[in-house]
């Protein structure tokens, strides 16, 4: 079973801290450890990269400028997780596609973060379970499933327990079509997600315990993204 998890850098470090930083290493090192899983992780920038972005802005930075400060952050994030890993991980974070498979391939989980001007890491990870026609896409946020609507801004937004990918892509372009709101997966993932069918789960990774619960045991409280023809129960991940 291969597996990409994406870990928002809000999650992973919404301030820096060996000790959070460590129990997201066990966590990926449980989930590789075991028989048959290779992990493949992807890490965010958070809320610093949105500030180096902001200062950038305010200076005069164009948007390339501004994404590729904002790929420096999610690489050192990277780097945080991979010190964490040790031995585990490949020792520095891979720059593309094909030099993270390669790292699979010498039996590393490999570190990434950003790749290139324009793509998210949403779109990262979601690509390279595409490229890699991995089994599981997690991504692992500061909210606890998909909303019908940015629950932050519409107190009627509900939470959706499973959708196919035509559904996410629907409520992500209309969450992203209204000013000011954010979605949970952004736009370009979401088609990526349609266009694959890769299964995908959505959760609340603010603990890393319940990222490596999701994925060994089937137990998550997040929204599962699956094809209309997949008949699979809802939270059976360890089935695969």
């Amino acid at each position: 079973m291969d597996i990409v998890i994406s870990v928002g850098g809000s999650v992973l470090v919404p301030e820096l801290s060996a000790e959070r930083v460590s129990r997201f290493a066990r966590a990926v090192e449980n989930i590789a450890d075991s028989e048959e899983r290779s992990v493949t992780v992807v890490a965010g920038g958070g809320k610093t990269a949105r500030d180096y972005i902001g200062v950038a802005r305010e200076l005069g930075s164009n948007d390339a400028m501004c994404d590729y400060l904002g790929i420096d952050v999610t690489r050192i994030n990277a780097r945080l997780l991979i010190a964490a890993l040790g031995g585990t991980a490949y020792p520095e974070p891979p720059t593309s596609y094909r030099e993270a498979e390669d790292a699979l391939a010498d039996d590393k989980v490999p570190v990434m973060g950003g790749t290139a001007p324009g793509q998210t890491t949403d779109a990262v990870a979601a690509v390279f379970s595409e490229y890699t026609d991995a089994d599981l896409l997690v991504y692992a946020t500061s909210v606890d499933g998909v909303y019908t609507a940015d629950p932050s801004d519409d107190a009627d937004a509900e939470k959706l327990d499973r959708l196919t990918p035509d559904e996410l892509v629907q409520i992500v372009m209309q969450t992203q079509m209204d000013a000011g709101t954010n979605s949970v997966v952004d736009a370009l993932a979401a088609k990526i997600i349609e266009r694959s069918g890769v299964r995908t789960v959505v959760l609340d990774g603010t603990e890393p315990e319940d990222i490596e619960r999701a994925v060994l045991e089937g137990k998550h409280d997040g929204t599962e993204i699956l094809p209309e023809d997949e008949n699979v129960e809802q939270g059976a991940l360890d089935e695969f």
